[in-house]
């Protein structure tokens, strides 16, 4: 039973920890009528939980595999209450960054679930359980959406402290139905950071992230002050707006998710990004309301889709070590929604529109779409390597001339040759001399006739051992039809008696 609920506990979790976390930009516009904010800082107050939220990610998806989600979730909301009271009670910008930095508590937690829940269900079920999971997201859309509409009736403090019984609720909640009995793994920190760090993946990965969840989380804290700034919008308007925008981006994570575990996930990814550039691009051109509300919500949807696609990608490629890759990656997305904001506070300041920052990100989207389709090149490339040096039978492969370019492990294993001893030179090491020369003769002729020869020949190893072999060898052609190598693969016969 308790391991049943763990979806819905946890993705519950994710919500909480989400409507925490932008707690204050939901609500800036009310708290800037009680607290002098200075307009050059709006960008860092919004963007500041970002901070922790993001850094925090990596120790948090870490200690979810020493200990589990259970004591991760209840110990991060009991953290909690402490910057929600402080911000409940601040009467400066300062107190607003100071608490808001400790809000980020509540955006690292996302790196708990997906962490934790992949070990409840089968590798084919990934994609979407952590898109399930990544429901967690409309915690936002929670916040953005109700938080103005109940600090219009109470005010924005009295507003603030309501989340204080929510924490309590869900600390219990974990204190009970959390699984004790969670699957834990006990590697270092430090062990599993050596392991991934100098893979390529992990930090394609990281940019795809920092993309894809970095604009959702960018455009989350952006949307509100700047639908009402730029479109004279109401501030409820804007935060049911801004609500919109969060809800069809979480939707669509359990769809890229699915998605993922039924397609190819890196041609999902070509979609993704493809959608960034061009909406990105619409949005740069300062378009009218209906097109940048357009913009918006296909920024919204293929956001949210990669974010699943890419969380269905991690635990395939990084299965031993998915807790520290998960709070890498996501600790990326984080950041990623971290700098637009400011990025984009800044470009405005100098030009007076954001049409520069726009066509920034649509830049770095395509770059992204080119990163997809060399991650796509380097997999088949890698899944030639793989066949190579994991088939049963020898392989040499040569040049025109005849010379040695590559040998597989197989081949060692047979004729006791390392590569560096067997490259660059010629196949008659192997020669064992029991053979006439007229029989290579018209080995060689039916090479050159007929692109290929098939046959028994006793070939000796590196200790001078004689022994039987099957070999084949073809020529491999370019498009004029000229021979530029020639690969052999061959078996030991286990009925030819070794000689000395």
């Amino acid at each position: 039973m308790i391991r049943k609920v763990q979806l819905p506990l946890q993705t519950l979790n994710l919500i909480v920890g989400f409507m925490v976390w932008v707690i204050i930009s939901s609500l800036l516009s009310f708290m800037g009528d009680d607290i002098q904010v200075p307009a050059d800082k709006v960008a860092i107050i919004t963007a500041i939980p970002v901070v922790l939220g993001s850094v925090l990610r990596i120790p948090i998806g870490y200690y979810a595999n020493i200990f589990g989600a259970r004591i991760v979730f209840l110990i991060s909301f009991i953290l909690l209450l402490f910057p929600v009271y402080y911000i409940s009670e601040a009467k400066t910008y300062v107190d607003l960054i100071i608490g808001g930095l400790f809000l980020g508590i509540g955006g690292a937690v996302f790196s708990v679930g997906v962490t934790s829940l992949p070990k409840y269900y089968p590798k084919e079920r990934h994609g979407l359980v952590n898109g399930v999971y990544g429901l967690g997201n409309l915690g936002t859309a929670v916040t953005s959406f109700s938080a103005p509409v109940i600090a219009t009736q109470i005010g924005w403090s009295a507003t603030v402290k309501l989340y204080l019984i929510l924490l309590l609720v869900f600390a219990a909640l974990n204190l009970f139905f959390g699984d004790r009995k969670e699957p834990k793994v006990k590697t270092a920190m430090m062990e599993q950071i050596k392991g991934v760090y100098k893979n390529e993946k992990l930090w394609l990965f990281s940019l795809l992230y920092f993309i894809t969840f970095g604009s959702f989380v960018a455009f989350t804290v952006y949307l509100p002050n700047f639908l009402v700034t730029n479109f004279e919008l109401t501030k409820v308007d804007a935060g049911m707006r801004t609500a919109g925008f969060i809800a069809l981006a979480t939707f669509m994570r359990p769809i890229g998710g699915w998605l993922a575990d039924r397609f190819n996930a890196l041609m999902l990814l070509i979609i993704v990004f493809a959608g960034f550039t061009l909406a990105a691009i619409v949005l740069a051109f300062s378009p009218t309301f209906t097109l940048y509300t357009v913009g918006c919500l296909v920024i919204a949807m293929v956001a949210g889709a990669g974010n699943g696609v890419i969380f269905k990608l991690v635990p395939q490629y990084f299965n031993k070590q998915a807790g520290i890759v998960n709070g890498i990656v996501s600790m990326m997305g984080g950041l990623g929604g971290f700098f637009p904001p400011l990025l984009l506070s800044y470009i405005h300041s100098v030009t007076g529109q954001y049409s520069i920052g726009f066509m920034l990100l649509s830049q770095v989207a395509l770059a992204s779409l080119i990163l997809v389709l060399w991650m796509i090149y380097s997999d088949k490339l890698s899944l030639s390597s793989e066949v190579f040096n994991n088939t049963a039978q020898g392989i040499l492969v040569t040049d025109p001339k005849g010379t040695i370019v590559a040998i597989n492990p197989a081949f060692t294993s047979v004729t006791g040759f390392e590569e560096e001893e067997a490259v660059g030179q010629k196949p008659s090491i192997l020669r064992a001399d029991r053979q006439s020369p007229d029989y290579y003769a018209q080995m060689w002729k039916s090479i050159k006739e007929t692109g290929m020869w098939q046959g028994e020949i006793w070939n000796k190893r590196k200790n001078g051992e004689t022994y039987l072999q099957w070999l084949n060898i073809s020529a491999v052609k370019d498009k004029s039809g000229e021979d530029i190598r020639y690969v052999g693969t061959f078996s030991e016969l286990p009925e030819g008696k070794a000689e000395k």
